[in-house]
């Protein structure tokens, strides 16, 4: 109870701010969530509307990996079960030479290890660095796209499309990706192959219900956070409800949005100039979810995987809904950097169709769509993107600036996390992280 008699704001109801409240609150601080949306969860946003039978299927954060230990202990404390999914891991679809595309089992994981067969020699000189995005090693990195690295190293046309097929994974194409994020993703200890997967019994919006339930009252939605202050000890909120506008005073703030919209609140006295120049240059990936409805799983069969990467205009694909009882079975597809642009277009020239025979290879001919759902989530005005990316302008030295602390505000989100960012485990850390900083702060503020 070491935050008793403290106040504090919390902006932004997605898993990151849900879980610094939640903290805050067990510490004994005195908890408000202010939230633009007319509901909480974000980016974890679960649709069962218009689907049959029953189901539903992840418009946002979807699979939780078996390494992600934040978000599976919360899910555990909160009395959530998890389901094993895509238990035959990815494979990888693309055209042949004749155009006809074809499904390659497991060849996802021997994607990967080629890639990192050749990022060897520069994933060793990151480690050497220590992996510091401060370090020259990363700026040299950093200022270097992946396809200009493709084109140096004289990459043949497999590796090409490996790398291509990855927008599914970062939301860029390798035009807009910085070397730098490739090298770091192939320089973890664990291979960056997906490994087991899951996803919360019932919906991933579940961990967020639930959260939002146990702060009750606290949580306010449809309030918009228009400008923040900080003077005298204290932090001074202006916030939005239609249209109304109130003033709102706390002792601290922790600012759980993402970095568009973070950029937009005016912020007195001024961030310091690298933290501010972190968040206005940080691009976010774009990145469209497609949610089909069939009658049947025609994508089933004996030795197949239920789910590829793609170098193609529909992106990459899974079985959405592998848990859930029924005939029918919703297929997600995540179309991320041009591929979201070409998706889109599709759509507008064709209808839901023109993706539909995008998807006749592997076998939608042989049933019918009865429901679809899509979220555009560069077009989205509360995220403004589907997470975040660092491309070649990105300063390497500015990330460790996304997550510092300045005065009484604190900063949390999957773009502020360096071992998770992208990743729903990464904003549940965040939170983590921002209300452990919010009470060693006052700690230390009030002699304790």
């Amino acid at each position: 109870m070491s935050l008793s008699g403290a106040s504090v704001l919390v902006a932004g109801a997605g898993l990151a701010g849900l879980v610094a409240a939640r903290d805050l609150a067990a510490m004994g601080a005195s908890v408000t969530v202010v939230e633009a949306r007319d509901r909480v969860g974000g980016r974890v946003w679960t649709l069962r509307d218009g689907f049959i039978d029953g189901q539903h299927a992840e418009a946002g954060g979807d699979m939780i990996d078996e390494e992600q230990h934040a978000i599976r202990s919360l899910a555990d404390e909160l009395g959530l079960s998890q389901v094993r999914i895509l238990s035959n891991g990815f494979g990888y679809a693309r055209p042949d030479q004749g155009g006809e595309v074809k499904l390659v089992p497991r060849s996802a994981a021997r994607g990967w290890e080629r890639v990192g067969h050749e990022l060897a020699g520069l994933a060793q000189r990151y480690r050497w660095s220590e992996r510091r995005w401060d370090s020259p090693v990363a700026a040299d990195m950093g200022r270097r796209s992946v396809a200009r690295w493709l084109d140096d190293i004289g990459a043949d046309s497999e590796l090409r499309a490996t790398c291509l097929g990855l927008r599914g994974f970062f939301l860029a194409d390798p035009e807009e990706l910085s070397l730098l994020q490739l090298v770091d993703q192939f320089s973890q200890d664990e291979a960056p192959a997906p490994g087991k997967m899951f996803r919360i019994e019932g919906g991933n919006d579940r961990l967020t219900a639930v959260l939002a339930a146990l702060l009750g009252e606290r949580v306010h939605l449809n309030t918009e956070l228009l400008a923040v202050s900080q003077r005298g000890g204290t932090v001074r909120a202006s916030l939005r409800n239609g249209r109304s506008r109130t003033q709102l005073q706390a002792d601290y703030l922790v600012l759980a949005l993402p970095a568009p919209l973070l950029r937009r609140v005016p912020i007195t006295p001024a961030l310091p100039a690298q933290q501010h120049e972190a968040v206005a240059s940080l691009p976010y990936g774009r990145g469209t979810k497609t949610l089909l409805q069939f009658t049947s799983r025609f994508w089933r069969k004996t030795g197949r995987p239920r789910a590829f990467g793609s170098p193609l205009p529909i992106g990459a694909g899974w079985e959405g809904n592998e848990e859930q009882r029924g005939k029918a079975g919703i297929f997600a597809l995540l179309a991320g950097g041009s591929a979201s642009d070409a998706t889109n277009t599709i759509i507008e020239h064709e209808g839901i169709q023109g993706i539909v025979r995008g998807l006749g290879w592997l076998g939608a001919k042989q049933t019918d769509l009865v429901a679809w759902r899509q979220a555009r989530w560069e077009s989205d005005p509360w995220s403004r993107g589907g997470y975040a990316l660092f491309d070649p302008a990105y300063k390497p030295s500015l990330r460790g600036w996304l997550a510092q602390p300045c005065g009484r505000l604190f900063f949390a989100g999957e773009h502020t996390s360096l071992r998770w960012q992208g990743y729903m485990n990464g904003a549940v850390e965040s939170g983590h992280r921002a209300a452990a900083e919010v009470r060693a702060t006052h700690i230390m503020g009030s002699g304790q």
